[in-house]
């Protein structure tokens, strides 16, 4: 593998070239057009076989190793996020409310290189490869669904994805084994109730009351009926009602976010949280509409797997460079390709104060060191490399 190490880092200007470029010319989530025309250019060059509009904007490519072997999957996503970028660098986006906040670019430059470095040495890799370039993962619905109801992963025994973060220093690698993220769950809440005076309270049936009371009372769930041993966390991030000091509203609007880790969890608050909506609603006679959006999954990494990836990052950036991993709060629609199939989820650090990069993920100065990508692309090398011969 060395050669093959060797290789990407030949070729790492040109994938900083490749990477900036992205940069520059971000584009929002199921708004992308020009960027995956880029990558299917970039993998057609290599002699790739190429299949785009996987899902909507998906791009994948294929290739076939020389020795017998699975079918891996390896993804990255390319979309972007409507912040405007506010650092001082030559590379600064030149779209106006629209940047790389969160390392997309880099995950997307990344796997290019691996899909160059091993289509000049196709022989010498075992099975078939996968490069699945995933869009709008920023999003609800995201591209991960679309893509696996398009055949992304016919015929796909594994798949692994990488994510760069800026919290955690570069060089330093981190996996967790079983869930390694959260599912994130979305609630809209409306409650309709009678207005009226301020004065003459006894003649209205107060949505802004019932609504401030439903705050309260959402809370009790997690504090009341989650094992203490067992993560989750609802949110309530918008209520609105009424508009000035002498009316009583007749509707209140609510929003929040849910999020977990265990499937049980998740299916027993969404359970739980309309039956308190209908208690608190009817208990002060008003009625209410609830939307309750299911997204992302928990990402649940599979231990053979995780063990795998843990084994190929003693080799990349050494024993002492593993650091703990910890499940994260987000959610990604990664997630979506772990409930088909076995795979894991790695973090790679991409952190440094030196370059200014220490912004956390969404934030307008956001940067990583640009050399994640290539221990994103030796990690992904490795692990193809560690797969046995396909049963």
């Amino acid at each position: 593998m060395e050669k093959l190490f060797n290789r990407l880092v030949e070729i790492y200007p040109e994938l900083v070239d490749f990477r900036r470029d992205l940069h520059m010319h971000p584009e929002l989530s199921h708004e992308e057009v020009e960027t995956p025309k880029k990558i299917a250019a970039y993998l057609r060059e290599l002699g790739l076989e190429v299949r785009t509009e996987v899902g909507g904007r998906g791009v994948l490519g294929f290739l076939k190793g020389g020795k017998p072997g699975k079918t891996i999957a390896l993804r990255a996503d390319f979309d972007a996020l409507p912040i405007q970028d506010e650092k001082e660098v030559a590379y600064k986006s030149k779209v106006p409310g629209v940047m790389h906040a969160c390392g997309h670019d880099l995950h997307t430059s990344a796997l290019l290189g691996v899909a160059k470095v091993l289509s000049e040495r196709k022989e010498e890799v075992p099975g078939i490869v996968v490069f699945l370039h995933q869009f709008a993962e920023e999003v609800t619905p995201g591209g991960a669904e679309y893509m696996i109801k398009d055949g992304c992963l016919d015929g796909v025994d594994v798949i692994y994805g990488a994510h760069v973060m800026s919290l955690q220093p570069y060089g330093k690698f981190s996996v967790i084994e079983g869930y390694a993220s959260s599912a994130q769950d979305d609630f809209y809440i409306t409650i309709h109730g009678k207005g009226g005076h301020g004065a003459s309270p006894h003649e209205t049936i107060d949505a802004l009351v019932t609504g401030s009371q439903l705050v309260v009372n959402l809370q009790q769930i997690v504090s009341r009926r989650v094992d203490p041993l067992k993560a989750a966390a609802i949110t309530v991030g918008s209520f609105q009602s009424g508009s000035t000091t002498n009316v009583i509203p007749d509707t209140a609007f609510i929003k929040g976010t849910v999020r977990t880790y265990d499937e049980d969890v998740r299916v027993m608050i969404e359970q739980k949280l309309e039956q308190i909506v209908k208690s608190t609603c009817e208990a002060a006679d008003a009625t209410y509409e609830l939307k309750y959006v299911k997204d992302c999954p928990s990402i649940y990494n599979d231990p053979a797997e995780t063990k795998r990836v843990e084994k190929v990052a003693g080799y990349v950036v050494g024993e002492q460079n593993i650091i703990p991993g910890k499940p994260m709060n987000g959610s990604e629609d990664y997630a979506y390709y772990q409930q088909k199939i076995p795979g894991a989820y790695f973090i790679i650090g991409g952190g440094n104060e030196e370059l200014k990069a220490t912004y956390p993920h969404h934030h307008p100065k956001f940067d990583v060191d640009e050399r994640a990508m290539i221990d994103i692309g030796k990690m992904f090398i490795g692990i193809i490399f560690e797969q046995s011969d396909k049963k």
